[in-house]
Protein backbone atom coordinates (compact mmCIF):
# COMPACT_ATOMS: atom_id res chain seq x y z
CA UNK A 1 0.00 0.00 0.00
CA UNK A 2 1.28 3.58 -0.69
CA UNK A 3 1.72 6.59 1.84
CA UNK A 4 -1.74 7.50 0.07
CA UNK A 5 -3.57 5.08 0.17
CA UNK A 6 -5.56 3.36 2.92
CA UNK A 7 -7.17 0.65 3.70
CA UNK A 8 -10.78 -0.76 4.49
CA UNK A 9 -11.42 1.09 7.74
CA UNK A 10 -8.94 3.59 7.93
CA UNK A 11 -10.58 7.25 7.75
CA UNK A 12 -9.23 10.51 7.90
CA UNK A 13 -9.88 13.76 10.21
CA UNK A 14 -11.47 15.69 7.37
CA UNK A 15 -13.60 12.34 5.72
CA UNK A 16 -15.26 12.32 9.32
CA UNK A 17 -15.76 15.57 9.43
CA UNK A 18 -17.73 15.37 6.34
CA UNK A 19 -19.76 11.86 6.98
CA UNK A 20 -19.73 8.65 7.89
CA UNK A 21 -18.44 6.17 5.04
CA UNK A 22 -20.25 3.16 4.38
CA UNK A 23 -18.84 -0.18 2.52
CA UNK A 24 -22.02 -0.90 -0.06
CA UNK A 25 -22.45 -4.13 -1.60
CA UNK A 26 -25.17 -6.00 -3.58
CA UNK A 27 -27.44 -8.82 -2.36
CA UNK A 28 -30.62 -10.19 -4.28
CA UNK A 29 -30.13 -7.10 -6.78
CA UNK A 30 -30.14 -4.33 -4.18
CA UNK A 31 -27.39 -2.56 -2.77
CA UNK A 32 -26.49 -2.33 1.19
CA UNK A 33 -24.21 -0.08 3.19
CA UNK A 34 -22.61 -1.20 6.22
CA UNK A 35 -20.17 1.08 8.44
CA UNK A 36 -16.85 0.71 6.83
CA UNK A 37 -15.56 0.97 10.36
CA UNK A 38 -16.43 -2.64 11.36
CA UNK A 39 -14.99 -4.21 7.90
CA UNK A 40 -12.26 -5.78 8.26
CA UNK A 41 -11.45 -7.24 5.23
CA UNK A 42 -13.13 -8.66 2.13
CA UNK A 43 -12.17 -11.83 0.65
CA UNK A 44 -12.51 -14.40 -2.33
CA UNK A 45 -15.35 -17.23 -1.51
CA UNK A 46 -13.26 -19.89 -1.17
CA UNK A 47 -15.63 -21.53 1.07
CA UNK A 48 -16.75 -23.04 4.45
CA UNK A 49 -16.54 -25.44 6.79
CA UNK A 50 -20.06 -26.96 7.86
CA UNK A 51 -20.82 -26.97 11.21
CA UNK A 52 -23.81 -29.74 11.94
CA UNK A 53 -26.80 -28.67 13.51
CA UNK A 54 -26.81 -24.74 12.67
CA UNK A 55 -29.35 -22.56 10.81
CA UNK A 56 -29.60 -22.90 7.09
CA UNK A 57 -28.22 -18.87 7.10
CA UNK A 58 -24.72 -20.36 8.69
CA UNK A 59 -22.59 -21.53 6.24
CA UNK A 60 -19.93 -22.82 8.52
CA UNK A 61 -17.00 -21.65 9.27
CA UNK A 62 -13.47 -20.22 7.99
CA UNK A 63 -10.12 -20.29 9.41
CA UNK A 64 -8.88 -16.28 9.05
CA UNK A 65 -5.18 -16.81 10.36
CA UNK A 66 -5.65 -18.69 12.86
CA UNK A 67 -9.07 -17.48 14.15
CA UNK A 68 -12.27 -19.74 13.73
CA UNK A 69 -14.79 -17.36 11.85
CA UNK A 70 -18.88 -18.04 11.35
CA UNK A 71 -20.11 -17.31 7.81
CA UNK A 72 -23.46 -16.23 7.37
CA UNK A 73 -25.04 -15.99 3.82
CA UNK A 74 -27.06 -13.17 3.94
CA UNK A 75 -29.19 -14.11 1.27
CA UNK A 76 -30.52 -16.84 3.26
CA UNK A 77 -30.62 -14.80 6.32
CA UNK A 78 -32.90 -12.95 4.52
CA UNK A 79 -34.97 -14.80 2.75
CA UNK A 80 -34.18 -13.99 -0.38
CA UNK A 81 -34.35 -16.73 -3.59
CA UNK A 82 -30.56 -18.30 -3.30
CA UNK A 83 -28.63 -18.54 -6.34
CA UNK A 84 -25.31 -20.39 -7.44
CA UNK A 85 -21.93 -18.45 -6.15
CA UNK A 86 -19.61 -17.10 -8.38
CA UNK A 87 -16.46 -15.56 -9.16
CA UNK A 88 -17.83 -12.13 -8.06
CA UNK A 89 -18.99 -13.88 -4.51
CA UNK A 90 -16.84 -12.17 -1.79
CA UNK A 91 -16.85 -13.21 1.95
CA UNK A 92 -17.16 -9.30 3.54
CA UNK A 93 -15.36 -9.80 7.27
CA UNK A 94 -16.74 -7.61 9.97
CA UNK A 95 -16.59 -6.77 13.52
CA UNK A 96 -19.44 -7.26 15.68
CA UNK A 97 -20.57 -6.36 19.26
CA UNK A 98 -22.48 -9.24 20.54
CA UNK A 99 -23.86 -9.47 24.02
CA UNK A 100 -20.61 -8.03 26.44
CA UNK A 101 -17.94 -9.15 23.44
CA UNK A 102 -16.59 -8.09 20.26
CA UNK A 103 -16.62 -10.85 17.16
CA UNK A 104 -15.37 -11.58 13.76
CA UNK A 105 -17.87 -12.50 11.57
CA UNK A 106 -17.61 -13.39 7.96
CA UNK A 107 -21.14 -12.32 5.69
CA UNK A 108 -21.55 -14.08 2.29
CA UNK A 109 -22.36 -11.71 -0.59
CA UNK A 110 -23.04 -11.39 -3.88
CA UNK A 111 -20.53 -9.01 -5.01
CA UNK A 112 -18.80 -5.48 -3.66
CA UNK A 113 -19.61 -2.16 -4.87
CA UNK A 114 -18.36 1.33 -3.54
CA UNK A 115 -16.99 3.21 -0.46
CA UNK A 116 -19.69 6.13 0.04
CA UNK A 117 -19.58 8.74 2.33
CA UNK A 118 -23.30 9.89 3.42
CA UNK A 119 -23.41 13.24 5.67
CA UNK A 120 -25.48 12.94 8.47
CA UNK A 121 -28.67 14.97 6.95
CA UNK A 122 -28.24 12.45 3.75
CA UNK A 123 -29.45 9.66 5.50
CA UNK A 124 -33.24 9.25 5.95
CA UNK A 125 -34.47 6.76 8.91
CA UNK A 126 -35.99 3.52 8.05
CA UNK A 127 -39.90 3.69 6.99
CA UNK A 128 -42.54 1.90 9.76
CA UNK A 129 -43.81 -1.38 7.67
CA UNK A 130 -45.49 -2.45 10.77
CA UNK A 131 -45.41 -5.19 12.98
CA UNK A 132 -44.91 -7.71 10.69
CA UNK A 133 -41.29 -6.57 10.05
CA UNK A 134 -38.56 -6.59 11.47
CA UNK A 135 -36.50 -3.32 10.77
CA UNK A 136 -34.17 -3.34 13.78
CA UNK A 137 -31.26 -3.93 11.46
CA UNK A 138 -31.59 -0.75 9.09
CA UNK A 139 -30.28 2.03 10.27
CA UNK A 140 -31.16 4.01 7.51
CA UNK A 141 -31.43 5.06 4.15
CA UNK A 142 -29.66 7.21 1.59
CA UNK A 143 -29.45 8.29 -1.97
CA UNK A 144 -27.06 7.46 -4.17
CA UNK A 145 -28.00 8.98 -7.71
CA UNK A 146 -31.74 7.31 -8.68
CA UNK A 147 -30.89 4.27 -6.15
CA UNK A 148 -31.50 3.84 -3.12
CA UNK A 149 -29.21 2.25 -0.97
CA UNK A 150 -30.20 0.25 3.11
CA UNK A 151 -28.02 0.97 5.35
CA UNK A 152 -27.82 -1.93 8.10
CA UNK A 153 -27.03 -1.77 11.31
CA UNK A 154 -24.99 -5.13 11.55
CA UNK A 155 -24.98 -5.56 15.44
CA UNK A 156 -28.67 -6.60 16.05
CA UNK A 157 -28.43 -8.41 12.58
CA UNK A 158 -25.45 -10.59 12.92
CA UNK A 159 -26.15 -10.82 17.06
CA UNK A 160 -29.32 -12.29 15.89
CA UNK A 161 -27.87 -14.64 13.91
CA UNK A 162 -24.84 -16.44 15.76
CA UNK A 163 -25.93 -15.82 19.59
CA UNK A 164 -27.95 -19.45 20.01
CA UNK A 165 -25.76 -21.32 17.49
Amino acid sequence: MSDNAMGVGEFTTDEAERGSQYLTFICAGEEYGIDILRVQEIKGWEGATHVPHTPAYVLGVMNLRGLIVPVIDLRTRFNFEQRAFNASTVVIVVRVQCAMAEKTVGVVVDAVSEVYTFPGEAILPPPEMGERMDGSCISGLASVGDKMVMLLDIDPLIASSIENI
